[in-house]
């Protein structure tokens, strides 16, 4: 068995002081950090429409506020991870850290939609500097035998911070209005500051050269920017549009170009050799489809408990607390999981977890009661801990310590594609289907043949689970559009969801070859 050689030096006893370096309260002052990241995934979701109202801004506006921030993050976490092997993973993380609080500040004070979105995209510059960094700094941190229940306790945060988004930022749009949920922000992570300057150790990449790839770095960027843009207009737009098309094949050119930089570059941004590793590539793959399945099916679920069972978005962010709770469990039992039967166990039941939970969800009905929802949440919860802990440890185990910037930036970066990629392709795939069948159930709910065909120009509204009932509307006709509304959406509910859980089953296929440890048998 090898084991990698962590790059710190210890500090000098001149310089020492109490708590300096020290393994948990490094990770105390990451994961606090990092957990306000994870709440800004999802609480925006919650925000947007108090947004819109005060800030009088459109759906396309709107969007931006997503997506720019998105964009951001997507394009700059491989190479601010980089950045933080090369010039120190503290600097890096605590000025993204204190990036990221000054633009959720400037965001609450906006006055403006074009402000907002501009802090918002600072804001992802900020989170793709703390991302990569928090992760190197852990591993360059804490020895060997305990990183792996690090790892366990710090996905547990980030889980946990994402998944009650929702709950949190229901309650302070509805007790101090939009602005709150950014404003939230500042105290958090000044205590990640505060604690972070005292603790966190500095450590660096001391194998790096002088130079920087500039022309990677403009190359990779570039790149991203094409196939998340791309995935973003497919969201709107459809696969087969001008836009997605082009993006895409701008990806394709950039990629190439940036593949060949990288194999003759001195100071590469991006070792290529690194992907010679099977599990690394194969756990960045299972990451990708871990996201996909995870994010594409929670984002339909809650259209779903907002839209057709009618919660407001706080009711809903409570209903999925046991898919929280599980994840919270189940993610530090993955760390010791891993710790003494290696990752492929927990790859293998993540998966399969996930994918029995999403096929069982798809069998949801319009009124599926409560009691018959949440226990396949928790196995979802369960599932998705399981993977977030396990693919992370994968990408770990099979990028040299010295590179640890690089695999957080890699880490994250799958995470990104794989979730704005779920959303895609499941959007897309669920619209089709209320496109192909609204008509149909409409007609069968009692609508008129005449009255049902003019209902496809809403179809983009039933995909959201939304009944296209207008003003003046006869109360027995209003009955038979939301019926057969709900209906056409719970097919594409159905289809989307299965396709989801079928990734995830082959996702389990994957792991059976993925999950091998280097250095340490599966």
């Amino acid at each position: 068995m090898t084991t990698a050689v962590l790059d710190r030096a210890p500090a000098s006893p001149a310089r020492r002081r109490p708590g300096h370096g020290h393994p948990w309260l490094t990770l105390l002052a990451v994961a606090t950090a990092m957990m306000v990241v994870g709440l800004d995934t999802t609480v925006v979701t919650i925000a947007n429409p108090d947004i819109a109202a005060d800030l009088h801004a459109d759906l396309a506006a709107l969007q931006w506020v997503t997506n720019g921030y998105l964009l951001a993050l997507a394009v700059s976490l491989i190479p601010a991870g980089r950045l933080a092997d090369r010039f120190g993973r503290k600097r890096i993380f605590m000025i993204g850290l204190l990036v990221f609080t000054v633009a959720s500040i400037g965001v609450g004070l906006s006055g403006s939609i074009g402000q907002l979105i501009a802090w918002r995209v600072l804001q992802g510059l900020g989170g793709a500097m703390l991302q990569p960094a928090s992760l190197a700094i852990i591993r360059s941190t804490f020895p060997a035998e305990r990183l792996k229940m690090a790892i366990g306790l710090f996905s547990a945060v980030v889980g946990l911070s994402i998944a009650s988004g929702p709950v949190i930022g229901g309650l302070l749009v509805e007790s101090a209005g939009w602005e709150s949920v950014f404003f939230i922000n500042a105290p958090v992570a000044l205590v990640g500051l505060v604690l972070g300057a005292r603790v966190i150790r500095e450590s660096k990449d001391d194998q790096a050269g002088r130079s920087f790839d500039v022309v990677g770095v403009a190359l990779l960027v570039a790149a991203m920017f094409g196939l998340v843009w791309g995935l973003i207009k497919a969201q709107d737009n459809g696969f087969g549009e001008a836009t997605p098309l082009v993006s895409f094949g701008a990806t394709i050119v950039l990629g190439a170009l940036f593949v060949l930089r990288e194999t003759r570059a001195r100071e590469p941004l991006l070792p290529l050799a690194l992907f010679r590793s099977f599990p690394l590539s194969m756990g960045m793959l299972l990451r990708i489809g871990a996201y996909f399945a995870m994010f594409g099916g929670m984002f339909f679920l809650m259209l779903f408990l907002q839209n057709v069972h009618g919660m407001s978005p706080l009711d809903a962010g409570v209903r999925v607390l046991p898919m929280t709770g599980a994840m919270l469990v189940a993610s530090p039992a993955a760390g010791a999981l891993t710790q003494r039967f290696g990752t492929r166990p927990a790859l293998v039941g993540g998966m399969l977890a996930m994918a029995g939970a999403l096929f069982s969800i798809a069998r949801f009905e319009v009124d599926t009661p409560y009691s018959r929802m949440w226990p396949w949440l928790a196995l979802l919860g369960v599932g998705f801990g399981l993977l977030m802990v396990s693919t992370t440890e994968v990408i770990l185990d099979n990028v040299p310590a010295r590179l640890a910037g690089i695999a957080g930036g890699l880490q994250q970066t799958a995470a990104q594609i794989g979730g704005v990629l779920g959303t895609s392709v499941l959007g897309v795939l669920l619209a089709n289907r209320v496109g192909d069948t609204l008509t149909g159930e409409l007609t069968a709910a009692g609508v008129p043949a005449e009255v049902a065909a003019g209902f496809e120009t809403a179809k983009s509204y039933v995909a959201q689970g939304v009944a296209p009932v207008q003003e003046g509307t006869p109360p027995g006709l209003i009955d038979a559009i939301t019926d057969g509304s709900h209906a056409a959406f719970m097919s594409g509910f159905a289809h989307s969801l299965v396709v989801a859980s079928i990734v995830a089953a082959a996702g389990g296929l994957v792991a059976l070859f993925a999950g091998r440890d280097r250095g340490r048998g599966a």
